[in-house]
Parts: C-alpha cells; sequence; structure tokens
C-alpha cells in the first residue's frame, strides 16, 4: 500500500520554521504533494531541496512569491510532466504530474476565484482544462488528483454555508464544475469514508476560526471509478 499526503503549505520556506522536516520524518509518507510552496528551487536551503530518502520536483511560479506545487516521492516515477502545456496557466505553476507504474499521480493548485469572482472565468478555464488533461491520462492508467482544488463543493463542506453563497470557494459556478466532475465518476475520497460535517481543511487567520473550527473543507484527493476500490 502507498501512502500519499496533500498539503497546502502557504509558503515552504515559512513552513520549514514549524517544524516541516520534522512532520515529514514523522508521517513517512511515500509520495508528499505540497501546494501554494511560494518559492523556486534555487530560493530554497538545501534541506528543503534534498530531503534524505526523497526525490523532489518542482513547479514553480514565474513570479516570485506566488502560488508553486512540489512534489517529494520515494517512488521513482517513470515521467515528469510539468503544467498543462499553456502557459497563461503554466506561469504560476499549477501543476505537476508524475507517473507511475500503475497510476499518474497529479497536484494541482487550483486558482482562487478572488473578492468579487473577479477571477473566476480564468478559474473556470483552468478547471476545463485539468479536466481533459485529467481525461487523457485516465485513458492510459489509473489517476489520483489532489491538491488545493478552491472550493467547498457542498454545505456539508463549509461551517457557514449560507453566509458564503456566490463568495469565491462557494459560488455556484465554481461548485457545478465539481458537480459534474465527481458524477462523471470521479471520487471524493474522503466522502467515500466520512460523511460527517466539521471537517475541514482551511481556516481563516481572523476570528479564532480554527480553534472555534469554523472552516472550509477546500483540498481533495480525488480518483478515477476504476480506482476506488484501491483507496483505503
Amino acid at each position: 500500500m502507498k501512502k500519499l499526503l496533500s498539503w497546502n503549505v502557504n509558503g515552504l520556506r515559512a513552513i520549514e520554521k514549524k517544524g516541516f522536516l520534522d512532520i515529514v520524518a514523522e508521517l513517512a509518507p511515500d509520495v508528499l504533494a505540497l501546494q501554494e510552496t511560494k518559492a523556486q528551487p534555487g530560493q530554497l536551503p538545501d534541506a528543503l531541496r534534498n530531503i534524505p530518502g526523497y526525490e523532489s520536483f518542482w513547479a514553480s511560479a514565474e513570479k516570485k512569491g506566488y502560488a508553486g506545487v512540489c512534489i517529494y516521492t520515494r517512488l521513482t516515477p517513470l515521467a515528469v510532466i510539468s503544467g498543462l502545456g499553456l502557459p497563461e496557466f503554466d506561469r504560476e505553476g499549477r501543476v505537476l504530474t508524475l507517473e507511475f507504474d500503475d497510476f499518474f499521480l497529479i497536484n494541482s493548485y487550483f486558482p482562487n476565484a478572488q473578492h468579487g469572482l473577479a477571477r473566476l472565468d480564468y478559474k473556470l478555464a483552468f478547471n476545463r482544462t485539468l479536466r481533459t488533461f485529467v481525461e487523457q491520462l485516465a485513458a492510459r492508467k489509473s489517476v489520483v488528483l489532489c491538491g488545493d482544488f478552491n472550493v467547498a463543493h457542498q454545505p456539508i463542506d463549509l461551517a457557514n454555508p449560507e453566509a458564503n453563497r456566490e463568495n469565491p470557494g462557494f459560488s455556484e459556478a465554481e461548485r457545478a464544475w465539481m458537480d459534474d466532475f465527481v458524477e462523471s465518476g470521479y471520487v471524493d475520497t474522503f466522502r467515500k469514508f466520512n460523511r460527517e460535517p466539521g471537517h475541514y481543511t482551511w481556516w481563516t487567520y481572523r476570528f479564532n476560526a480554527r480553534a472555534r473550527n469554523i472552516g472550509w473543507r477546500i483540498d481533495y484527493f480525488c480518483v478515477d471509478a476504476a480506482s476506488e476500490g484501491r483507496v483505503q
């Protein structure tokens, strides 16, 4: 059994100071997918570029200190695919894919629709492009799509759904894309095992939200239908 972890670190250099390497050692994943690294490899110390026992792969934003994804892996990949092949998305460092013997792992940091849904069109275009990419890979072998999707899919996935109607991350358009993705056969693996409320992956720094568990579940592991039985 392979242990896969996904984590939006909101700045890899910042999280290093909060025990990141100790956490990795304790959890000991086979593959660790990070989002919002906010760094290019050359900006990082060797301890972060080369964790003992892991290879690391990076897709960084052109703009320093912004977005970016990386994958640490104990499993040697057959191939590495950086981005989606479109500069308007790839310059932001949002997608990194590793091919292994029996599956593809796609690590993605979806765009935030932003205040007033100012970037909603960009996000939906990204979503459509990523969906096509996922389906192309799924035609070849199993696909695991993980990362920060920047959307709470259902009302159960955030503490205050009514207050957030049409806010970024809970707009009808974003949720409709997620509806279509899941209804087409891709499995939200957390909800496969847990259908209870109160489980979140992001909390604002304001209003003591973390302590009060006023959060959003916006991070996911999804697999194609053929792979559902392999998830534990």
